[in-house]
């Protein structure tokens, strides 16, 4: 396998973009959708997306704020346990939806399922949060910041 390198310093190259970004992350984190929730949505987006550098910062936030290592380790499975609420098995479904768009289409299974356990501002916020780790991700994993050892 080829080893990666940080290509650029995107906070350096452009804090206006990062600016942007930050503050999104910010109006997103005051939209009361639960914190731990949207630890668990960045995580499994991160996984899909291959982003090193928000896996491990996402699996470390959740740690913090009293997730168990059980459950962040059956994230990536998520559907083969019994660990999450319907709640969160919801959102799940609904990151992997939109993080996978190309291949899913957001498919009326999972909107269903979206649409029973958040109401229509929460699945509004919720996709927001998504489209933002996203964002996140291609950051990272284009310019290729890795975690620090």
């Amino acid at each position: 396998m080829e080893q990666k390198y940080a290509r650029i310093d995107f906070y350096k190259a452009s804090p206006e973009a990062v600016k942007a970004l930050i503050a999104l992350d910010a109006a997103v984190g005051r939209l009361g959708l639960e914190p731990l929730l949207l630890d668990l949505v960045k995580l499994r987006a991160s996984q899909l997306n291959g982003c090193a550098f928000c896996v491990d910062l996402h699996s470390t936030d959740a740690r913090r704020k009293g997730e168990t290592e059980r459950r962040l380790y059956a994230v990536a499975v998520w559907r083969e346990t019994l660990f999450f609420t319907p709640r969160e098995r919801a959102a799940l479904a609904w990151t992997e939806a939109l993080t996978l768009l190309p291949q899913t289409h957001a498919p009326d299974a999972d909107y269903a399922l979206l649409a029973a356990q958040f109401d229509e501002k929460e699945r509004v916020d919720l996709s927001a949060a998504i489209a933002l780790i996203n964002a996140w991700n291609r950051m990272a994993v284009g310019f290729r910041k890795l975690p620090v050892a």
